[in-house]
């Protein structure tokens, strides 16, 4: 797999003059690639049916004349300010019934038909002037699906297909939706399925299987307007279609609108998440203020590996200081190639920088490019040459499997949103703590979809936190010849939320362990462990079983228990407890461990080993002294 840069453009925000010089600029930095299109309705169609495509013709010749490759992007994320004349309903409603209205981006209903014909109509249009020929290297659909909370809407068009999504998942059978949900609970049966309101403005919470078959259907609505679109542009175009996820939303199931593109692609903007998504101390926000987080972004580029089904890009990768964040710090001299780097050994097959020039103008004016507002060269584009400089002499990269799997499900996410039962757990949080332990141990992680259905090659399989697990998923890591382990929380409920009673959780096959009772506990009232160093922090469930005990707290509670290679864990464990439960699991599977230093995370492929120091001064490691942002990088011996 070749790797390549590439950047984000916009030219209908500069004079038609520039264009030219800026296409050759791109190609001098040795970028490839440069995305278009994704915000430019309003010139496009700047009244309805008045069809303005010269200037996007005359775009796209000017680049690819110059040797670059374009993806173009629909341009449904912005719909114009006469659509929404057109369709005054058009927007989505916040869970307070406010309408989430025009003036700056995504604001429309997954659900509002009107729209979704107009998106349609659209991008018709643009799949039927550009789709044939070689023009257009690759798609876009829309532009961060879910950005701004904007997935889920509590609008008429929402209730009204939510109402007929139940009907469909129901079978039509009222009766069995009172009986999935629970119903008989406070005397909330309905007559019939047109009764049925969204979730929302309830005197105190809403019925918490109610709540989650919304957020499925919510999810749904993504997957299928997406769909929409693929299928409008495979019809006319044999490029391949990716779109561009963000970091830390999970509003939507990502697997499933992967299933219908070639490429999955996602924003990362490691400073701007520090402070607004990693959920960081303010002791790490200040040391990795100008770095960001050790290994939120390494999670994410696994995380959209398995989304794109091994094909996945960088479409945005922050190049400077961006505007949006609580703080917004300049990266440390050397952090975009570093970033750059990190992608590769994830995997990615190119990283675009966004964007090619500041903008002097609107919500993004503070917001970083590759040159500054004036054309003159910003940091990031001296970086980003050096890195396509090295690239020129670094070859292509092998992937390989990982040895060890963790399971990220996007329905579970939303099982522990509806129902955290102490305050600040989030499954998100849960799943990221036990990558950061592999990841200190010097471990290769591959993120695995729950539809995961063979396991073979892999020595270690976590899935903390499935709530709901399905047979299928049951069966297949029943099936697994690796160390398997499990918990907390994993098959507390059923497909509709109820706790199954026969047997108690979680049942899980050659494991007999019974969850008795669970607690959450105040977060300064840590349980600490026997014997090791750590804690249950949290949360944590009484178990009844005769398995092996490996761990427990120091009043004799079991807290992770085995039977020949599953384990469950019934306690969230803090870092030091991770970090001994995953040596643990390590030395029951033969797996080796390395240690990591502080700040320093390794990754190996097939062919290369990297290791990326993510500090700010220097740190020693077995390959050396790595300099502050620093990255190592080597050829394995096959």
């Amino acid at each position: 797999m070749q790797r390549t840069l590439g950047t984000c453009y916009y030219p209908e925000h500069w004079p038609e003059d520039i264009w030219q010089q800026d296409a050759a600029r791109m190609v001098a930095a040795g970028l490839t690639w440069v995305r278009i299109g994704e915000f430019s309705w309003s010139r496009i169609e700047p009244t309805p049916g008045d069809l303005q495509w010269d200037w996007l013709d005359r775009a796209i010749d000017t680049l690819v004349s110059a040797g670059l490759k374009v993806v173009l992007g629909t341009p449904t994320a912005t719909p114009p300010r006469w659509m929404v004349d057109r369709h005054p309903d058009m927007f989505a409603l916040d869970q307070d019934g406010k309408p989430r209205g025009f003036g700056s981006r995504r604001h429309y209903c997954f659900s509002h038909q009107g729209y979704r014909k107009e998106a349609r109509r659209i991008v018709t249009l643009m799949a039927e002037r550009y789709g044939p020929g070689d023009r257009i290297a690759a798609w876009q659909t829309d532009n961060e699906y879910g950005c701004h909370d904007t997935t889920v809407s509590y609008s008429d068009a929402a209730r009204a297909a939510f109402v007929r999504w139940l009907e469909t998942r129901y079978g039509g059978d009222i009766g069995a939706l009172n009986a999935a949900w629970g119903n008989v609970f406070w005397s909330m049966d309905y007559n019939r399925f047109e009764q049925i309101a969204l979730p929302n403005l309830t005197v105190t919470e809403p019925n918490p299987a109610h709540v989650q078959a919304f957020r499925r259907f919510s999810s749904d609505q993504v997957v299928s307007f997406n769909r929409d679109q693929v299928e409008i542009l495979r019809a006319h175009s044999d490029a391949p279609i990716a779109h561009n996820y963000m970091g830390r939303v999970t509003d939507f199931d990502h697997y499933k609108v992967g299933e219908d593109l070639e490429i999955a692609s996602w924003d990362s903007y490691p400073l701007g998440f520090l402070e607004d998504r990693v959920g960081a101390s303010p002791e790490k926000q200040r040391r990795y203020a100008r770095q960001g987080d050790p290994d939120f972004q390494a999670f994410h580029h696994d995380l959209y590996r398995a989304v794109g089904r091994g094909r996945w890009w960088v479409m945005e990768q922050q190049p400077g200081p961006v505007n949006w964040a609580p703080y917004n710090p300049a990266p440390l001299p050397g952090m975009v190639r570093f970033w750059t780097w990190e992608a590769f050994a994830h995997g990615a097959e190119a990283v675009c920088y966004f964007r090619w020039r500041q903008a002097p103008f609107a919500q993004e004016q503070l917001h970083a490019g590759m040159l500054r507002p004036d054309s003159a060269e910003a940091p990031a584009i001296v970086e980003a040459r050096q890195v396509a400089e090295e690239l020129a002499n670094a070859g292509d990269v092998a992937p390989s499997q990982a040895p060890v799997a963790l399971v990220f499900d996007y329905d579970a996410e939303w099982a522990w949103q509806v129902q955290p039962h102490g305050q600040g757990l989030t499954y998100f949080d849960l799943v990221l703590e036990h990558y950061r332990a592999l990841r200190r141990a010097g471990l290769s992680v591959d993120i695995v979809a729950p539809t995961q259905s063979d396991f073979s090659g892999y020595a270690l399989i976590l899935a903390p936190g499935l709530m709901h697990l399905t047979d299928s998923l049951r069966q297949a890591l029943a099936k697994a010849e690796g160390q398997v382990l499990y918990g907390p929380r994993t098959g507390a409920r059923d497909a509709d939320f109820k706790i199954p009673t026969s047997p108690l959780p979680p049942a899980l096959d050659g494991l007999e362990v019974v969850v008795a009772a669970v607690e959450s506990m105040r977060p300064d009232m840590p349980l600490l462990l026997a014997n090791v160093d750590g804690a249950v922090n949290g949360y944590l469930e009484t178990l009844e079983t005769a398995a092996e005990v490996l761990v427990e707290t120091a009043a004799g509670q079991p807290v992770a228990v085995a039977a020949t290679n599953q384990v469950y864990c019934a306690g969230w464990l803090n870092g030091d407890g991770l970090d001994h439960l995953v040596a643990t699991l390590c030395a029951r599977a033969g797996l080796g461990i390395c240690k990591m230093p502080e700040g320093v995370r390794r990754r190996q492929t097939a062919t290369e080993e990297f290791w990326f120091n993510h500090l700010a001064e220097p740190v020693d490691t077995e390959v050396g002294t790595l300099p502050p942002a620093g990255v190592f990088r080597r050829l394995r011996k096959s």
